[in-house]
């Protein structure tokens, strides 16, 4: 059984860390509703959804994929970059706990989930406003007795790594090829995103499907025309948060 940790959505939610969008009103009762809709489809996509109440005090919260991420061996616990969002860690270290070994990022690193990509043994951080070269290096020492390989990869204009580009199998990343530093990825296949929709690249593929976004349909009529079979979910006020459906879950 894949089991996905999401988190409602905090009352706060408007008042959420923003760095490359402006501002915008955000209705949290749709957003709410999007949320639900993307837990159900979680569900139907054959995870165990383990949803965590929501935070109070923390708007960003939602967003679980940037307090931690998951390897076979062990999940690493993250140090968010925003310092609104540092103890959302919290609650993450309890509910991974029955299902990982987890290890730890500290201090003076601090790293966003949303900038980890793991293509096999090896490992990509993007080097953001979230996440520094400490990050980079600890990861490189944690995480070297189990065989991987991290390497910082330069961004452009954009939030974290996961907005420049994610996994869609293990041979095949769909990319923005202007906001990343694409040297590292040049042996993979890519799909890249139609022109017209600079955030397209954000993509989770579970059990055999992709979960994506409706707000892009020319990049979702590529990956159809490859042959990846889609589930769409509405996401659109999450994304006034700089959201996509990476961050909102946790896949153990």
């Amino acid at each position: 059984m894949t089991v996905a940790i999401t988190r409602k959505i905090s009352p706060r939610f408007s008042e959420c860390e923003l760095t490359h969008i402006q501002r915008e009103p955000i209705d949290l009762e749709l957003a709410r509703q999007q949320h639900a809709s993307y837990t159900a489809t979680l569900s139907a996509l054959g995870c165990e959804v383990i949803e965590l109440p929501e935070e109070l005090s923390l708007p960003d919260s939602v967003f679980v994929e940037d307090t931690a991420f998951i390897l076979p061996e062990v999940a690493v616990i993250t140090r968010p970059g925003a310092d609104s969002r540092k103890p959302e860690t919290e609650s993450i270290v309890q509910a991974l706990t029955p299902y990982k070994t987890l290890l730890h990022l500290n201090a003076p690193a601090t790293g966003d989930g949303g900038d980890v990509l793991v293509l096999g043994k090896n490992i990509y951080i993007g080097k953001s406003t979230r996440s520094n070269s400490a990050a980079v290096t600890q990861l490189q020492n944690l995480l070297a007795p189990y065989g991987y390989a991290v390497a910082q990869v330069e961004l452009r204009d954009c939030l974290h790594l996961k907005s420049a580009l994610t996994k869609v199998d293990e041979e095949t990343v769909l990319i923005n090829p202007n906001w990343v530093d694409t040297t590292n990825f040049k042996n993979l296949r890519w799909i890249e995103i139609d022109a017209a929709e600079p955030h397209a690249a954000n993509c989770l593929p579970i059990n055999g499907k992709i979960l994506y976004p409706t707000a892009f349909p020319k990049t979702a009529a590529k990956l159809e025309a490859q042959g990846y079979a889609l589930a769409q979910v509405d996401v659109s006020e999450l994304a006034k948060a700089e959201g996509a459906v990476t961050c909102c879950s946790l896949i153990v």
